[in-house]
């Protein structure tokens, strides 16, 4: 019994802001904390999501026990669909985060395939899976309905925050528990897993009622129609909205496929309140004057196919942007998406909007803890090791640091990357190890893409293709004619004329000395020969695809 370890891994989310995973493992025994996807970087072509590479759970498929989920956003539940044919194993998860998850399950003819289980916090459940003892604890976020878990193990427990701010005055869902937080504290855990993504920011987040007062305002002074961006799953800013429009005289409609599922979901629930009549349909807001009407609608990270991109580049069939409106970005980009999101308020600003976002007012605040908030969960926790997690390498590191000014031994801060496993003794002694892990690409109808694919993507778009064409003897291997060049992407004729002819020439020199070659070797010479001409003359490394005829 004493060679047993605890592994703690992670698959997802570990030096980066997205596609959360989390794998606790003792003897025979696997559970997996959130399964969520990340969003793709503008070079990322054709890619629609990123998942967790589930590598290692498939190797091990017979010791999954279960999945925990924290709650309801798409980074945490999203690449569930993904891997119930793998993982057909009990999802437990709150109220709010279930109705979310059935809702994306059955739009994918899913549901019947998944075994989800309701964790209910108020009755203080304990769930036994194998080695494992799992316990929940209310946190305050972005969203109802949010948990963490504090799981107790033969080698000791792992209290996983999830993700939390402490919320005294949350507009919908409940205060965090910090009495049960303390209580756990008291129990001595081995290992805190928090979220860090918020560290550079001092203090405490702000509530998210102070939203509430922005947008206050702006309804007051706004002459036409509001539009509101945010995230499809931010319930409590839609509930915001409506209460607010109530105050203001205005009906709400939303736009935007997601969030018309999920507050269909929040409302069946419970979790949404709107006062009377204030909700209607979009096809009711299009009749009425625009002064008394404001739009919820999808499209904060400047998502291509989202509402409000399609309508900032006039691509939506039923809103346009008319002089007088104002449009609200109730969200900050996520890291890489900053440039899509400029893109469509530069747009919306072209069109004659008012656009404010959060460097005019303040129209957001964040769902994550603060500094002095960190500080209060390592307090009430107390653990022996902390791993920082839901971050970027920069807000790992400053976690560390601040893990450190509250007393947590140099050697007891622990921070990985994806696929690090950190495996503990009952005495409490951690080694490092790894585990097959990377990111898999999703896209379409065209599913899995694989690194090679993105990076050809990367480089079309970047440098362009080449195709050179030339003609040889069949049987000599000799150059009978050509080559000629068709460029697409590496610029125009006038552009780039000058260096296309001198690659013709010099490859004609290559090719005239070749004889007796076969058609392969030709095409290696041509390939290297224009690839190494083009890069010495321009500094650019286009595509080369050689296409040669033997005759």
């Amino acid at each position: 019994m004493g060679t047993h370890r605890l592994k703690v891994m992670f698959l997802g989310g570990l030096g980066e802001v997205g596609k959360n995973m989390v794998v606790l493992e003792y003897r025979h025994d696997i559970i997996v904390i959130d399964a969520g996807i990340g969003f793709p970087e503008e070079d990322m072509f054709g890619v629609d999501v990123l998942v967790p590479d589930i590598t290692y759970l498939r190797q091990h498929a017979d010791r999954v026990r279960a999945i925990f989920i924290t709650h309801g956003h798409e980074d945490h539940i999203g690449a569930i669909p993904y891997l119930l044919d793998e993982l057909r194993v009990p999802i437990y998860s709150t109220r709010l985060t279930q109705g979310l998850l059935q809702a994306r399950l059955k739009e994918r003819k899913l549901l019947d395939r998944a075994d989800l289980r309701l964790i209910q916090p108020d009755d203080d459940p304990r769930i036994i899976i194998g080695s494992f003892t799992v316990e929940c604890f209310r946190v305050s976020h972005s969203i109802p309905d949010a948990i963490g878990f504090a799981v107790t193990t033969p080698a000791g427990m792992v209290v996983h925050t999830g993700d939390f701010k402490f919320d005294q005055t949350p507009v919908a869902g409940r205060v965090a528990d910090m009495a049960k937080l303390g209580e756990i504290g008291r129990r001595k855990p081995l290992v805190l897993i928090s979220d860090c993504v918020h560290v550079e920011s001092p203090g405490v987040t702000p509530s998210e009622r102070v939203v509430g007062e922005t947008f206050d305002a702006l309804f007051e002074r706004a002459p036409g129609r509001i539009l509101i961006a945010t995230f499809a799953s931010s319930i409590s800013r839609v509930q915001q909205v409506l209460t607010i429009a109530h105050r203001h005289g205005r009906k709400v409609a939303c736009v935007g496929r997601s969030l018309q599922n999920n507050v269909r979901v929040a409302l069946d629930l419970g979790y949404l309140d709107p006062p009377e009549g204030t909700l209607i349909r979009r096809s009711e807001a299009a009749k009425l004057p625009p002064s008394e009407v404001a739009y919820v609608c999808t499209g904060s990270q400047g998502e291509p196919l989202a509402a409000l991109s399609r309508i900032a580049h006039r691509d939506h069939r039923e809103i346009q942007i008319q002089p007088g409106d104002t449009v609200i970005i109730s969200a900050t980009p996520i890291p890489g998406n900053e440039t899509s999101v400029f893109r469509v308020i530069n747009q919306l600003f072209h069109q004659g909007a008012d656009v404010i976002y959060s460097a005019r007012a303040l129209v957001h605040v964040s769902g994550h803890a603060s500094r002095d908030e960190l500080r209060l969960m390592l307090n009430l926790v107390q653990p022996r090791f902390v791993i920082p997690f839901h971050g970027e390498p920069r807000h790992l590191r400053l976690y560390a640091m601040l893990a450190r000014d509250v007393g947590i031994p140099d050697e007891n801060i622990l921070i990985g990357e994806l696929g690090t496993v950190f495996e503990f003794d009952r005495d409490g002694t951690v080694t490092t190890g790894e585990v097959p892990c990377g990111t898999v690409y999703l896209g379409g109808s065209a599913g899995e893409i694989g690194d090679i694919t993105i990076r050809d993507r990367q480089a079309l778009a970047r440098d362009g293709i080449l195709m050179v064409a030339a003609t040889v003897d069949r049987q000599s291997g000799q150059f009978l004619a050509g080559p000629e060049i068709v460029a697409r992407g590496f610029g125009s004729v006038g552009e780039n004329g000058s260096v296309l002819s001198a690659t013709v020439d010099h490859l004609q020199q290559i090719l005239s000395l070749n004889g007796n070659g076969e058609s392969g070797s030709v095409n290696r010479k041509i390939r290297e020969a224009a690839q190494a001409y083009i890069f010495a003359t321009t500094r650019r490394r286009p595509m080369i695809i050689p296409m040669v005829m033997e005759v």
